[in-house]
């Protein structure tokens, strides 16, 4: 697909994305929630609607007395965006359209997950998702999303732990097999994008998005931009130490977030103290059954999160904390004692943070992926 998106100026970015993220809207409306004049937001919106992103809509004025009015609206299929979400045991993909509404999804199990295995399969998901007709030529850019530290503006994977991976250039080995345009991404990065531009995190200046599961992960956006860092691993809460001379975690350190509450670790300690090899669904259903010292592991465990959710928002002072992964699926046993536990620790003001919990579907790991592709529509624009 070629490359005639819009070449637009800084006001031309601003009307596209306010429509994209609210509309439909009148350029009244847009003018308002702008605060550009209504001359400027009609110049800033014709090349948007000559090249077929925005379209008008007719809509009569409620009133009957005035002209009908005409909103300005996303062409939602204009653009197509493909987004991959990488685990070690398989793929997650899905098309979405500008509006990262889902058109389709698929997944490929993986015996393998080396790159060298994982760089052809997913070239034949794109090829399978890409099959429908008309389709291909309204794709050019996919997301990827990979746990770990990621050089997103080069392509890298410079270290998935989960993945067994260090200084994979992913993203130009993934551009040779598809002829796509490739973003890698860290995957909580790229949800927490999915949930500013069209989710909890929409008109908030400030919000953090905190996943529970595998790892423990977080997304930072503080005055509307997320947050990089210098070294582009800023948010790694998982990683903050929260129990002196605690267990080991993967990083190597001690008394991590993540040693104490990610899945692997919880699941450990179950199977200390119960003496047996029970899996995490028999230590979950044994703890709501009231075996006291399995709930007294998953409690330990809405301690440690408290404990960072709450440093979380003395540092930043978010409007809201967005909790969200698989670990969610236990929420019942660890939920009290993180509350409880974020309560007392967050300080002042900070402690009126909201905590809203969003359990979300690998699709929407994957869906955030190809949020990363509109973010880069929304650079160009």
């Amino acid at each position: 697909m070629p490359d005639n998106s819009p070449q637009s100026t800084p006001a031309g970015a601003l009307v596209f994305t306010t429509v994209l993220t609210r509309g439909p809207l009148s350029r009244v409306e847009i003018g308002e929630l702008t605060g550009l004049s209504s001359a400027t937001v009609t110049k800033a919106t014709r090349p948007f609607l000559d090249s077929g992103y925005l379209v008008e809509e007719r809509a009569e004025d409620p009133s009957g007395r005035g002209r009908p009015r005409s909103p300005l609206a996303i062409r939602a299929d204009r653009e197509f965006f493909l987004g991959v979400k990488v685990t070690a045991a398989e793929l997650i993909a899905v098309v979405t359209d500008l509006r990262a509404g889902v058109r389709a999804s698929a997944r490929r199990p993986l015996a393998d997950c080396t790159p060298e295995a994982v760089v052809p399969a997913l070239a034949e998901l794109v090829e399978e998702l890409l099959a429908e007709p008309g389709r291909r030529r309204r794709v050019r850019t996919m997301g990827v999303a990979v746990s770990g530290d990621i050089d997103r503006a080069a392509g890298v994977v410079r270290s998935s732990p989960f993945l067994g991976w260090t200084e994979v250039d992913l993203g130009a080995r993934l551009a040779a097999a598809t002829g796509l345009a490739v973003l890698v991404e860290n995957d909580v990065k790229a949800l927490t994008a999915a949930e500013r531009w069209f989710g909890s995190g929409l008109g908030a200046s400030s919000f953090a998005l905190v996943t529970l599961g595998t790892g423990v992960g977080c997304g930072l956006v503080v005055n509307g931009a997320l947050v990089a860092g210098a070294h582009g691993v800023a948010g790694e809460l998982g990683h903050v130490p929260v129990v002196a001379d605690g267990p080991r975690c993967p990083c190597g350190r001690t008394g991590c977030v993540e040693a104490v509450a990610a899945e692997r670790a919880i699941l450990a300690r179950c199977r200390e103290v119960s003496g047996t090899g029970l899996t995490m669904a028999e230590a979950v259903a044994a703890a709501r059954a009231g075996d006291e010292p399995l709930r007294a592991v998953f409690a330990d465990a809405g301690h440690a999160i408290g404990l960072g959710l709450a440093a979380l928002a003395n540092l930043v002072g978010p409007e809201r904390i967005v909790v969200s992964g698989e670990g969610l699926a236990a929420y019942d046993l660890i939920g009290e004692r993180l509350r409880e536990t974020f309560a007392a620790h967050a300080f002042g003001a900070a402690a009126r943070c909201a905590l809203e919990l969003r359990p979300l579907s690998f699709e929407d790991w994957a869906r955030g992926a190809a949020v990363v592709g509109i973010e880069a529509l929304l650079s160009r624009a």
